[in-house]
């Protein structure tokens, strides 16, 4: 019964090494084929088959036919593991190849987007430039041809005007002529006619007074029709200057002819009436003197109507030319326009086809994304399986399994002139396992299950714990403790830091993980009772964190004032421990947890050193006890979880402890020193194994020595002044990791 992991981050994945065809665990690359696996292939249906292949004895007490079947069986599964990581070596090249043409691929098409930007810039500048032209060509043009056509209309009104005197000329030269043969006639008759003279003298006096009346209006009409004619010269040059008040103009122009044509009727009017008047006075000298002087005024008004249409031909001819040589620049430009548009086609198709290239890189790109997800979910699945099959491994061995962990610097560290004494190896086997340590010149290499980095987060390191934290729901015994000397990330680790959700430690999101799989396991019919305790190891005296009458951290006591009997630590047959009198609290919610948490922390012996602000002064041990029940199958699991924060290893020369601080050096390197000492008899077999030397090594023995899932977080400091504990350190981490405790034991049965 193993529930899903909480908050696992995945890999990053290998590429895809076959053009796009799905991978499955059988699709090797053709390098494997020389390796040490001998060419031999594993399906999923393989590696599965292998995992839950049961061990067959025939006697279940020959020791050494179990052996033997599982040497053969851990064989098998490390040459899976060997031809898992040659598969894994060649996907993270093949992963690194499609990221370079990925990354080549993004800057050709960041390159074209920039090309294509510029082009389309260079474009549109030219094509408003090209079209402000234009524009202004355009008016241009229809102002020349209004004014030529303003010219022409005055041209054809001037030849008719022309024409009209001529014809009235004509008309004058022939009254003349009829008039000088009247009066001839008139004298023949002027001597009969003198006789009426005297009558007709009033009457002619009547008729002259009237003739004269009819000369004032014909002066007038003649000069409003030289005003019309002025006003009508100044509309049309209005109307060339002036565009936008053209409908205007040409409305007063046609007002202006209008008032000429009912002038000239008028005109026309009047000459009837003085025709009819000469005609009276078709036998007076004064008619023909009359007659006379208007076919001089005529011939002096022809003279300059003559003048005037020889200017206007002048200008006609001066528009014509200005006509004939803007329409030469008009089709200058309208070549130039052409030649403009058709080099706008051409760059439309240079940019149609730079377009299309980019198109095409843009699928490039997305296909290599694509590609690159499927080889991601592959990885995840093959990364899963590889963890599982190690899991596996190490459980079957029985080793303890080591976590190393390095701290960031912290800002008065980053000056140390001697600079950085820790590497991390790149190689694909010792990648994410390995580390280096350089001291007095010589180089250190370790490997272990996993080594963190400074930048590496609390959820990174979580991540890889959640399957073992889950173990304990499943009825499993599960240990955590961190080691590390004074000033490390130890309590960084395990607790957090208080009041930032991204920096919990591993207690609170191991806490969070089992009660939300406790959630989601209650539909399947499973039922958990939860117990927390916890309790501290100050100079060999354990204390209860969660008693409330606690006092003084040396001497408990009763209400009668008598010494409490000390806290005594005891293991039963089934490897399971119990601490007299400790406060058990039975919880429903990690919210109740993380306030016991804090009371802990409260209570919890801590300290001022020369190395630490606030050093721990003990060992702090959270345990957490599990009772599953499952309804529907009466299947029941004990599980416990046990996280332990050491105290840290210090340098009575470095850390300057004394007085109270001394002591308690004194007793943290004591215990340390214990736990020592079994890790180095368990690391010989021997058969006395010294866990009653310390309470804390006697505490840990179930963990240490029994059939538990263990995991050792070794924290280094990487301050070059650290770097002989640092050594230590991990020197003591690759003794643990070689320690063989035994297989971990489900403890599960049926409910009566």
């Amino acid at each position: 019964m193993v529930g899903p992991a909480i908050n696992v981050r995945t890999r990053l994945s290998f590429s895809d090494v076959n053009g796009g065809e799905e991978l499955c665990l059988t699709s090797a690359p053709t390098s494997i084929a020389g390796s040490e696996c001998g060419g031999i292939e594993f399906t999923k249906e393989d590696v599965e088959a292998l995992l839950n292949e049961k061990l067959k004895r025939k006697d279940r007490f020959n020791l050494k036919e179990k052996c033997d079947n599982m040497v053969e069986y851990i064989k098998r599964l490390k040459l899976c593991i060997k031809w898992f990581q040659e598969l894994e070596s060649s996907y993270l090249l093949e992963q690194r190849k499609l990221q370079d043409e990925l990354e080549t691929s993004e800057i050709k098409s960041s390159e074209m987007e920039m090309i294509v930007k510029n082009k389309e810039e260079e474009l549109n500048s030219i094509i408003v430039e090209l079209r402000k032209n234009n524009a202004f060509l355009r008016e241009k043009f229809t102002q020349e041809e209004s004014e030529k056509l303003a010219a022409v209309e005055s041209l054809t009104k001037e030849k008719e005007a022309r024409l009209i005197m001529e014809r009235s000329q004509a008309s004058i030269s022939e009254e003349l002529a009829r008039a000088q043969r009247e009066l001839s006639s008139a004298n023949q008759k002027l001597s009969s006619l003198n006789e009426m003279y005297k009558r007709l003298q009033d009457y002619i006096t009547s008729l002259q007074q009237y003739n004269g009346k009819l000369h004032t209006e014909l002066s007038t009409a003649e000069d409003d029709l030289k005003r019309v004619e002025k006003e009508k010269a100044a509309m049309v040059e209005d109307l060339s200057m002036i565009k936008g008040e053209l409908a205007l103009s040409k409305a007063s122009q046609d007002e202006a002819l209008k008032q000429k044509d009912a002038m000239l009727n008028e005109v026309t009017c009047l000459r009837r009436e003085i025709q009819q008047v000469r005609d009276d006075r078709d036998r007076q000298l004064s008619l023909v003197q009359t007659l006379t002087d208007e076919v001089e005024n005529c011939r002096e008004s022809a003279e300059k109507y003559c003048e005037e249409l020889d200017e206007m031909k002048a200008k006609a001819n001066e528009l014509e030319a200005r006509c004939s040589s803007q329409s030469i620049e008009l089709k200058t430009l309208q070549n130039h326009l052409a030649a403009a548009e058709n080099k706008l086609q051409v760059s439309d198709l240079t940019a149609m086809e730079t377009m299309h290239e980019f198109e095409d890189q843009r699928r490039l790109v997305s296909e290599l994304l694509a590609r690159l997800g499927d080889a991601e979910t592959k990885l995840m699945e093959g990364e899963m399986l590889r963890k599982k099959l190690h899991n596996t491994i190490l459980e079957l061995k029985g080793n303890i399994r080591v976590f190393c962990r390095v701290r960031p610097l912290l800002p008065d560290e980053r000056s140390s002139p001697e600079g950085n004494f820790i590497s991390y190896p790149s190689s694909v086997e010792s990648l994410g396992r390995g580390i280096n340590l350089v001291q007095n010149g010589q180089r250190h290499s370790f490997t272990y299950d996993k080594v963190f980095a400074p930048e590496a987060t609390q959820e990174d390191v979580f991540v890889e714990i959640s399957q073992l934290v889950q173990s304990a729901l499943d009825g499993y015994k599960v240990c955590i403790f961190a080691y590390g000397q004074t000033g490390s990330g130890k309590t960084y680790t395990m607790m957090g830091k208080t009041g930032f959700l991204e920096e919990k430690g591993l207690i609170p999101r191991s806490l969070e993980q089992i009660f939300q799989t406790r959630q989601s396991l209650q539909p399947q019919g499973w039922k958990y009772d939860m117990q927390v305790s916890m309790l501290e190891i100050y100079n060999e005296t354990i204390h209860d964190l969660l008693s409330s009458n606690r006092s003084a951290p040396d001497v408990l006591r009763a209400e009668n004032g008598s010494p409490l009997k000390p806290y005594s630590i005891k293991h039963d047959a089934n490897g399971n421990t119990q601490v007299s009198d400790l406060t058990v609290v039975d919880v429903r919610s990690a919210k109740e947890v993380s306030f016991l948490l804090q009371e802990a922390s409260r209570s919890r012996s801590v300290g001022k050193t020369q190395m630490n602000e606030q050093s721990s002064r003990s060992h702090f041990v959270f345990t957490l006890k599990i009772s599953g029940v499952n309804e529907s199958t009466d299947q029941q699991v004990q599980g416990v979880l046990n996280l332990i924060d050491l105290a840290g290893s210090e340098r009575l020369s470095k850390s300057g402890s004394t007085g109270e601080r001394l002591k308690e050096t004194q007793a943290i390197n004591r215990s340390l020193s214990s736990l020592s000492d079994v890790i180095f008899a368990l690391a010989k077999k021997e058969e006395h194994v010294p866990f009653r030397n310390s309470k804390l090594t006697y505490l840990l023995q179930p963990c240490l020595g029994g059939d538990s899932k263990t995991l050792m977080f070794v924290n280094i400091s990487p301050d070059s002044s650290s770097a002989n504990e640092s050594l230590c350190s991990l020197r003591f981490a690759a003794r643990v990791n070689a320690c063989e405790i035994g297989t971990p034991r489900r403890l599960t049965n049926t409910r009566p």
